[in-house]
């Protein structure tokens, strides 16, 4: 699912220019970011009006914004949620740049960091006619924080008051302020936060009308302020949004051109491409992989239509730190060490190029060094064994936890055998994708291994270490930091009081080598076995205008953008 910038200047470093990544098993067809749309102003030959299907492997974990926090939430969520500050409808790196959204202007920051304040439009109203106040947004805030959403630490370990309201110890967030007759809204922090500007973008924190349910509304999401509206929701199966009547138009917020996108979710990915290649369908969804048995037809037939686009994700297998055998460091670098990245890269249809630490290239803050326990691209069967050995946990149970849809199937099936290999007792526990993150979040579960990834909520390093979430913010549910790595050496460089937590995200160069130490000291802890980063297909029917269509960095498919010929 899912941002910063100095004050009141708009101006926000693209920390993630896109470049093409050499990835096995691509086809000539193949293209870097220059082909993954254009910027939301750019011409095109495309029509106003008609409906287009999108199909997806898995379903959003929840399509209300206060919980959603997965990549397929966030494409509805995004056009149907617009929080204060928003990001540019471009392609590649210019998509990371902050604009206002439901605020007149970008937040202003006073001179310690501390304070950010900013004006709600006027006039807006919620998809149901109701008109907007400023206090429908501490009401959103508040709400997230209650029901809770996988990022509630943004706001817990930095808003003034939100521990304590989220704890029960108070009746609202004292940090923030909200005047409804002149729209002003003020949120003090605690500590100075460089990637604050980016976490008012978040969906989860766009107004909601004050009352709504403070629980969880999958299948009857509340109203919202934007282009569309969410309708016609079956769990798991489909769902629609279609536009909303009483949208304002908003200056950088496209109104869409498509009177309806209907979202069909089938696991069944070979399907879903076949059905897109043949335009029966019309979108596929970015964050699924074309089937190796796919691929070939889709290169040589739909070369027009389709091509691989990098931004930064990484993919790793996950270890959990307490439990019995990753809380061993010896056993952790076994599977760092052991890992067949190739083999994985192979299943993954050539979408993955191996690696070994957290922050993905070009991030900023991407170690440079030479991996610590050799050339990801090269295992050590013989090592891991011998680690597993030492280590003293050979024989050990495990449960690889993993998703139903391909090729994370195939991931677990491989690495569930790999353990084996080495010296561990492991069997897989497969479930449905859609219940996947919110099952292994769950602290109750304690699950030892399995599947993961990360995908930039926005272009700073601080987001992808927020999947640390600085030992003391990690969350019964809900959870993302799904190894429960409390390393204090982490915390101090990552935490309120760290200097890479306050770095302005303008002046992230400045902090590169401290990010690139950290992410090999993270690496060298063996805390995640990394074993790729992501290319993502662009791959629509023929009825779709494929070059207005963004693949955007943060939303992922720019639904804003999507027209028909």
């Amino acid at each position: 699912m899912r941002r910063r910038q100095r004050p009141v200047i708009p101006a926000v470093l693209a920390v993630a220019s896109v470049v093409a990544l050499a990835a096995c098993g691509g086809s000539s067809s193949s293209s870097s970011s220059a082909s993954s749309g254009a910027s939301s102003s750019s011409a095109s030959s495309g029509k106003s009006g008609g409906t287009i299907t999108q199909v997806f492997g898995t379903a959003p974990d929840s399509l209300d914004p206060g919980d959603g926090y997965t990549t397929q939430a966030l494409e509805p969520d995004q056009v149907a949620y617009v929080p204060l500050v928003a990001y540019q409808h471009a392609t590649g790196a210019a998509g990371g740049t902050l604009i206002p959204g439901l605020a007149t202007a970008l937040p202003k920051i006073s001179a310690d960091g501390k304070t950010y304040a900013m004006t709600l439009r006027s006039g807006l109203k919620f998809s149901n006619g109701q008109p907007v106040k400023a206090s429908d947004f501490t009401y959103a805030v508040e709400r997230s924080l209650k029901i809770p959403w996988g990022g509630s630490s943004f706001i817990t370990a930095n808003v003034e008051g939100a521990s304590a309201y989220a704890a029960g110890k108070a009746k609202t967030i004292s940090g923030i302020t909200a005047n409804d007759a002149t729209g002003q809204i003020t949120i003090k922090l605690t500590a100075p936060y460089g990637a604050f500007s980016n976490v008012l973008a978040f969906p989860a924190f766009a107004p909601v009308p004050a009352g709504t349910p403070m629980k969880n509304m999958p299948a009857s999401p509340p109203p919202g302020v934007g282009p569309y509206k969410i309708v016609n929701v079956v769990p798991n199966v489909s769902y629609s949004v279609v536009k909303n009547q009483y949208w304002t138009p908003v200056p950088g917020i496209p109104s869409g051109n498509v009177n309806q996108i209907n979202a069909k979710i089938a696991s069944n990915t070979t399907s879903n491409a076949l059905s897109v290649l043949n335009n029966s369908a019309d979108v596929f969804d970015f964050a699924d992989t074309v089937p190796p048995s796919v691929l070939p037809q889709v290169t040589s037939q739909a070369s027009d239509r389709y091509s691989k686009v990098v931004f930064p994700s990484t993919y790793y297998f996950f270890l959990n730190s307490k439990t019995k055998p990753f809380s061993s460091q010896l056993a952790r670098e076994a599977v760092v060490v052991g890992l067949d990245r190739n083999a994985l890269a192979r299943l993954g249809s050539g979408f993955f190029v191996p690696g070994c630490y957290l922050l993905p290239p070009p991030m900023i803050g991407h170690a440079t060094k030479p991996c610590p326990y050799g050339d990801p691209a090269t295992p050590n069967l013989a090592k891991a064994k011998q680690l597993v050995q030492q280590s003293g946990m050979a024989g050990t149970p495990i449960t690889v936890w993993g998703e139903e849809r391909s090729p994370r199937r195939q991931f677990v099936d491989y690495y569930t055998s790999f353990l084996n290999q080495i010296g561990f007792k492991a069997s897989e526990k497969i479930i449905a994708d859609a219940t996947y993150f919110a099952t292994i979040g769950n602290l109750k579960l304690n699950a030892q291994t399995g599947f993961a990834d990360w995908n930039q909520d926005f272009p700073n390093p601080i987001d992808f270490y927020g999947i640390l979430a600085a030992g003391d913010a990690i969350l019964p549910t809900n959870n993302q930091n799904f190894g429960q790595i409390n390393d204090p050496f982490i915390n101090s460089k990552t935490n309120s009081l760290g200097s890479l937590y306050k770095a302005p995200s303008d002046q992230l160069s400045a902090y590169a080598g401290q990010w690139e130490a950290l992410d090999y000291y993270t690496a060298q802890k063996a805390y995640f076995a990394v074993f790729g980063y992501a290319s993502f297909p662009k791959f629509t029917s023929n009825r779709i205008d494929y070059g207005s269509a963004v693949l955007h960095q943060v939303y992922g498919w720019d639904w804003l953008t999507l027209k028909q010929k």
